[in-house]
């Protein structure tokens, strides 16, 4: 009898300068993370039309923040994309919606298991969507105070507090 072989796709990001701008290297995320590479990753913060905030709890199996709530979804830059079409890939991979999200800002984030760019998104997304079980164990909608308070009293992933909290910095400067 032979043996079963698994076949586990590596995502490859580009690696950035302290600028943001492309070197022309390609690394595994892995590498990335491990060597503390600067890459870019995107994000969205997703709403509904009452202004509700999605959050989401991530999948235990996931091998990055497993069962950690998340404010953002989102992933990884892959070669060639921009911050835009990664984001709307995610949304489409995570929560089976095609939106178009709309870029905010991007910052250096250094709050997660290594520094990377992260490109802030928003989007209205609608009440229905199909979650990927792989990715997401549970989610829901929260107003901002309920968000707020969530946010002390659960288990979010480093990047949901810095992103969160400079979206609404970024939202108030934009009011």
């Amino acid at each position: 009898m032979g043996s079963a072989r698994v076949c586990v796709v590596e995502e490859l990001v580009e690696r950035v300068d302290d600028r943001d701008r492309v070197l022309g290297v390609v690394v595994s995320r892995r590498q990335a993370i491990r060597e503390g590479l600067l890459h870019r990753v995107a994000v969205t913060v997703c709403r509904d039309e009452r202004g509700r905030i999605l959050v989401h709890r991530r999948a235990e199996q996931l091998s990055r923040f497993p069962g950690l709530y998340e404010v953002v979804v989102g992933g990884a830059v892959d070669v060639g994309e921009s911050y835009e079409q990664a984001a709307a890939r995610e949304l489409a991979e995570e929560l089976g919606i095609r939106v178009l999200p709309r870029l905010l800002f991007t910052f250096l984030n250094r709050s997660g298991l290594s520094p990377h760019w992260l490109g802030v998104h928003e989007a209205v997304v609608p009440d229905a969507v199909t979650a990927d079980p792989a990715e997401v164990a549970w989610h829901g909608r929260l107003t901002e105070p309920e968000l707020r308070s969530a946010l002390l009293d659960w288990h979010f992933t480093p990047d949901s507090h810095e992103a969160f909290s400079r979206y609404l910095a970024f939202r108030t400067a934009q009011s």
